[in-house]
């Protein structure tokens, strides 16, 4: 039976879990105040100190070399292309110093698909990482470790345990977009399906790898599919509590195959609270400033949103989009202040470092 708007938010009040029916309803046709006050109460029942974190890390993106050849995507190149790139050890170790020097605590790593990388050529880099530097790494989103899997002729537990034996910490929620088949086989058909996305976070988590959830929407997908990602993220959170966070970002088109229509705000904001509202499950909600801009960042946190992200000191894939929105830690903490929030740095796992009261 189809809730009423009331019923959805009396429960949404008392903490109920909704349907996929009253997220649907949520995201079509409530009021967008309405739908900004539901999730701000969900935020701050979970979040009642009225805290929004923020971490400091860069994100390497370790080449540009992708053999998937995503439609959606301005950021890959063909292994013969002239700014095809692969960068060094060496290169990616000047970066992490730089990211240290900053006050940087966890580095995001992650590239495309390149036919000429192998498992050890990455179990030698992680080791190498964690031999000189005390960082976090938060590497490899679901693709690139099934085409590790796939390539090695391993299963993707064997992977993920080699991985996390040469330093892999955590796993980015990349590669998920929209986890709809149907969508995927339009917009990314050598990209893996649904179910082997799932099927990586559920190894990970057994494994005791903590990752983050993404979702990117405003591509080809219906609002039935934005509730569809949504319920088998929070599926899989009821199983394995692996999930740190959830991030929705909306597609970028300039320089794509696909192209198309950037999401309006009022959309991006309509997304983030239903997000916040049906994954009841998951702790935190991250605003995405890098595609949204930073006072849309900051409209967010009254829309569900507790996290500020990252400082990002590098970003190439929305930047190749032709998005580039900076932020550095100082213009973080006064967004949040701004705001009326306690800007708090954070490490990979949510934990608070700094609180800047």
């Amino acid at each position: 039976m189809i809730e009423t708007e009331q019923q959805i938010a009396e429960k949404v009040a008392r903490g109920g879990r909704l349907s996929a029916e009253a997220g649907l309803w949520l995201l079509q046709e409530a009021d967008l105040l309405d739908l900004g006050a539901w999730a701000r109460r969900v935020r701050e029942r979970k979040h009642p100190e009225r805290i929004v974190t923020f971490v400091i890390d860069r994100n390497i993106n370790y080449t540009n070399v992708c053999i998937n050849r995503c439609r959606f995507c301005a950021f890959y190149r063909a292994p013969d292309d002239p700014d095809a790139y692969l960068l060094t050890e060496q290169e990616i170790f000047d970066k992490i110093e730089e990211t240290l020097a900053l006050g940087g605590t966890q580095i995001l790593l992650q590239g495309g698909l390149h036919p000429k990388l192998t498992l050890d050529d990455y179990e030698s880099l992680f080791r190498n990482i964690k031999a000189r530097y005390t960082v976090h790494l938060h590497a490899l989103s679901p693709p690139e470790i099934v085409y590790l899997s796939e390539v090695s002729s391993l299963p993707v537990a064997a992977v993920l345990r080699r991985l996390r034996k040469a330093g892999l910490d955590s796993i980015p929620g990349g590669g998920a977009e929209i986890l709809a088949d149907r969508v995927r086989e339009l917009t990314s058909p050598n990209k893996i399906a649904t179910e082997a996305w799932i099927s990586v976070m559920h190894e990970a988590h057994r494994l005791g790898i903590p990752s983050s959830a993404t979702m990117m929407f405003g591509s080809l997908e219906t609002e039935g599919e934005v509730i569809e990602h949504l319920l088998r993220i929070r599926e899989l959170q009821d199983e394995t509590g692996g999930f740190t966070a959830f991030i929705p970002w909306s597609y970028q088109p300039g320089n794509t195959e696909l192209q198309g229509e950037t999401a309006t705000g009022v959309e991006y904001l309509r997304v983030l609270a239903v997000s916040r509202i049906l994954l009841d499950n998951i702790p935190n909600i991250q605003a995405s400033w890098v595609t949204q801009g930073p006072k849309m960042g900051q409209v967010a946190l009254f829309f569900g949103a507790n996290d500020m992200g990252s400082t990002m000191l590098e970003e190439n894939v929305v930047k190749a989009a032709g998005v580039a929105h900076r932020l550095g830690p100082d213009e973080i903490i006064r967004l949040i202040r701004d705001a009326g929030f306690v800007p708090a740095q954070r490490n990979a796992t949510y934990g608070i470092l700094k609180r800047f009261d």
